[in-house]
């Protein structure tokens, strides 16, 4: 077989499957949580569709996305059903139209003119969106996402004004901090504001977030291996 082949592929993500699924599970168990609580999100922003394909076949059904372009690209061959298409990437707010067209949930929302205009786009194709709050949980300049101080603001804002279906919370703790506070710090602002949907953690992470509440890991690099370029 030649090394394009999908043959190998699917076994390899196979093999990577069941190894985090296992960690996974251990995670759970180590601090009393029902494996079912926790929703692997595969991050498959930049693969290419041999290893598209091969999530597909190892029965991977929630999928992560930076951009909304790429995404476009990347899922019209697919039939989507039974699938989650999964905006986490940062969004502009003039993207809001195809964003709500294609993805079932946005999880980077972090400004009350995007809310604006997620609910107007809504409301021209008939539908409510779904999104998380994107919390900038260390205050990090370079990093999209509403500071802490101005989350259960922009909670209120998007429920309330915007009607829009807040369903939880999202963050990407700093690279060179311990990411269990800020996991901690997430659970905090989504349990004052009654949200029960935390994405949180990361290949490098996961287990520590599961510890602190994830509802939702998104895993790239150990699920597809390094990241190809963007």
């Amino acid at each position: 077989m030649t090394p394009s082949s999908p043959v190998p592929a699917a076994a390899s993500m196979v093999d990577r499957l069941e190894a985090i699924e296992a960690r996974i599970a251990a995670a759970c168990q180590a601090c009393g949580r029902d494996r079912a609580e926790v929703v692997l999100t595969a991050v498959s922003k930049t693969q290419p569709p041999e290893a598209i394909n091969a999530a597909l076949a190892a029965g991977l059904r929630v999928f992560g996305e930076n951009r909304v372009q790429e995404a476009e690209a990347r899922w019209q061959e697919h039939d989507r059903t039974g699938l989650e298409l999964r905006l986490i990437g940062a969004l502009q707010s003039n993207k809001a139209d195809q964003a709500v067209a294609l993805f079932d949930l946005i999880e980077s929302l972090d400004r009350e003119k995007l809310a604006a205009a997620l609910a107007e786009a809504g409301r021209r194709q008939g539908r409510v969106p779904r999104v998380l709050i994107q919390v900038n949980t260390g205050a990090e300049p370079q990093k999209a996402g509403v500071l802490p101080d101005q989350a259960d603001a922009l909670i209120a804002t998007a429920r309330d004004t915007h009607g829009l279906i807040v369903e939880g919370l999202m963050c990407i703790p700093p690279a060179d901090q311990d990411p269990s506070i800020h996991f901690e710090l997430l659970r905090a602002i989504a349990a004052r504001n009654g949200l029960n949907v935390l994405s949180m953690g990361m290949s490098g992470d996961f287990e520590a977030a599961i510890r602190h509440g994830a509802t939702h890991v998104r895993l790239g690099t150990a699920l597809f291996g390094e990241r190809k370029p963007a």
